[in-house]
């Protein structure tokens, strides 16, 4: 089984647009959206739910106000303000550390599990897909995209699949390392802007770092073609060879507004005929690191 992670360095670099036509053009395959943070790939490969499960990503204290003495103490030792003056544990607050269970003198703190998002395996129209939904402002998401992607794999095993074809996360920061922590190889989608060069050379840091084969597409090249000439000599630099360029093409908004990859809506168009080509030579660059 191959795993193949498809990144960029910051957000709106078309990352999932790519991951959805690489979604159409790939057999054989399981997918993975592994930016639960603020997952979209369903948006495009319309997903149907078959089975789902909460994720608890920690624990959360509470204070049972009949034990309590109000000392004061879980409060003075809780470093994230989370007790208020009438001693009830603020939920969105709490990191679950476990201080003030274990400075109560009384008992009177409890830790319990607790829910920080859902999973899911859906079918989708190329092929079933594992994603998940964090809920907004909790913690453990690098923890979440590690269930997404092992539930995927054993799924792919399950289903005598080849492949794993997964969406992570932007940026470089926790979900993203666990995005790309032990695949065959990452894809890393950029931008000819400034910010677009310097986030590629982070997440580039980041891949390299691992050990990872990686290579680099970028998007949108004909809006500033100077600076995509200057992503391609960092990529040279760096050993992580250019699979290719997609120029801009307004076509992809209307595939966009209708829900489905650029492939699915116009596959002759040039971003399309690019689009192909870079899957092509993606996947003779992982035979090659095989």
């Amino acid at each position: 089984m191959r795993e193949i992670v498809i990144i960029s360095g910051k957000g709106g670099t078309g990352k999932t647009s790519l991951t959805a036509c690489f979604a159409m053009l790939a057999e054989n395959k399981v997918l993975a959206d592994c930016d639960v943070d603020a997952p979209d790939l369903h948006l495009l490969v319309a997903p149907r739910v078959r089975h789902e499960e909460d994720f608890s990503g920690g624990v959360t204290a509470s204070i049972d106000l009949e034990k309590c003495v109000e000392c004061g103490l879980c409060r003075e030792k809780c470093r994230y303000g989370a007790i208020s003056e009438d001693f009830v544990v603020k939920d969105y607050a709490c990191e679950g550390c476990g201080v003030c269970f274990h400075v109560c003198p009384e008992n009177a703190v409890s830790l319990t599990e607790g829910i920080n998002g859902k999973w899911f395996i859906s079918d989708t129209r190329y092929g079933p897909m594992v994603h998940a939904a964090l809920y907004p402002g909790r913690e453990n998401s690098g923890k979440l995209v590690a269930l997404v992607r092992n539930q995927a794999k054993v799924l792919a095993r399950k289903m005598s699949l080849g492949l794993v074809l997964v969406d992570g996360a932007p940026g470089v920061g926790c979900p993203v390392i666990s995005s790309v922590t032990g695949a065959d190889h990452v894809v890393i989608v950029t931008e000819p802007t400034l910010s677009g060069l310097h986030d590629m050379e982070r997440a580039l840091g980041l891949v390299k770092s691992f050990r990872i084969p990686c290579s680099i597409v970028v998007n949108k090249y004909d809006i500033n073609e100077d600076v995509s000439e200057r992503i391609e000599t960092k990529s040279r630099e760096e050993s992580a060879p250019v699979l290719g360029r997609i120029p801009y093409d307004e076509r992809l908004i209307h595939a966009m507004v209708h829900g489905r990859p650029l492939l699915d809506e116009n596959r002759n168009s040039p971003a399309a005929k690019a689009i192909r080509d870079i899957w092509n030579r993606l996947q003779e660059a992982v035979k090659e690191t095989a």
